[in-house]
């Protein structure tokens, strides 16, 4: 049973967001009593459409003793009995803690792991991928550093990848992706596995992480690119290190003053990733497995190219479109993952 308490403490916060609101807040508190009044207004839907049903079931409970009106009493609980646990499975759901970086745009970062080159071209198609995917969202997919091998191969890539609810969305895919194939730079025909290291971390804002000036070395350099006209021949590119962690970030766009506003967002996003991490082990080191988690040393999935499928470890999912996954269809897998993850926090919540 859902405590009552609670729906109308969630109710009277939102009427008292929307009293302040609409009666002139100050300029200083509208952004933050927005986006507070954004996250409730879902939550207060569900409340009502779940209040009202049980309304009318009480309702309709108490007109079974009226002869005249029974038969319709006994239509309308009916429907309300089916309507009413699938309207309380959307509220408790509802009512589940958010993690407060879920709207937040996502850093990306691809890398080969074992494998050599035929590791760093899984991390390519996987770029490839997840740019696809981004496409097919409406999100924006801005590259901010691609260091390649010769054969096309990705050595590191970050990407800032910005949209609604984009986190919420790829802080599953954080881990070890396994990928079995012929690869192209083998003769013989012989399947092989490597394996790509994927990490997603939420954006960070100025007010969450601040940076000591003092405590970073930026350094300038020639940008490198893949030849021809592309090569930039400035000193543009920027590699900041924070010395008290030894985080490095790079950013090889055009314009210095655009890499360097970059290459800070990325740092911000890995210390704000580094501070988290350190909070949600203090607070459930036993759930440290959970999907979700971000965990980059576990395998999540493997992706079998002779058998044309797709395996999700964590969830024991398993799908035969590997090439419209490949090509960014994975609002599947995706879907599957946040059902799981949203089940977990039921049973713990429940528990």
């Amino acid at each position: 049973m859902i405590p009552r308490d609670t729906l109308d403490q969630i109710t009277r916060r939102f009427e008292f967001l929307e009293a302040r609101l609409s009666g002139g807040a100050p300029p200083a508190e509208i952004a933050a009593l927005s986006r507070e009044y954004a996250d409730l207004k879902p939550v207060v839907a569900r409340i009502a459409a779940w209040q009202e049903a049980a309304r009318a079931r009480a309702e309709a409970e108490a007109l079974l003793d009226d002869p005249e009106m029974r038969g319709l009493a006994e239509e309308e609980l009916e429907r309300l009995r089916a309507d009413l646990p699938a309207l309380e499975h959307d509220l408790r759901l509802a009512l589940l803690p958010r993690d407060a970086a879920d709207a937040r745009p996502a850093i990306l970062e691809i890398r080969p792991g074992t494998g050599g080159e035929e590791a760093a071209l899984f991390a390519s198609d996987l770029l490839r991928m997840y740019q696809r995917h981004a496409e097919a969202q409406g999100w924006g997919f801005q590259i901010v550093e691609l260091s390649q091998t010769e054969l096309g191969g990705v050595r590191e890539a970050v990407v800032r990848i910005a949209g609604e609810g984009v986190f919420a969305r790829l802080k599953y895919e954080s881990g070890v992706h396994r990928v079995q194939r012929v690869p192209e730079t083998e003769s013989g025909g012989r399947i092989h596995t490597s394996a790509a290291t994927v990490a997603v971390l939420p954006e960070a804002e100025a007010v969450d992480i601040e940076i000591d000036p003092a405590e970073i070395r930026i350094d300038t350099m020639r940008a490198s690119g893949a030849g021809g006209q592309h090569v930039n021949t400035t000193d543009s590119a920027v590699r900041i290190t924070h010395l008290p962690t030894g985080i490095v970030v790079t950013s090889s766009e055009k314009s210095q003053h655009q890499n360097r506003a970059i290459a800070l967002e990325v740092l911000r996003a890995k210390l704000f990733d580094a501070e988290r991490r350190r909070s949600t082990e203090a607070r459930a080191a036993d759930r440290r497995a959970q999907v979700g988690s971000g965990d980059r040393s576990e395998r999540i999935r493997t992706y079998n190219f002779p058998q044309g499928r797709m395996t999700d470890h964590r969830i024991n999912l398993t799908l035969y479109r590997l090439d419209a996954i490949m090509a960014g269809d994975l609002a599947e897998v995706i879907d599957a993952l946040v059902a799981h993850d949203q089940a977990a926090k039921l049973a713990d919540m429940e528990g």
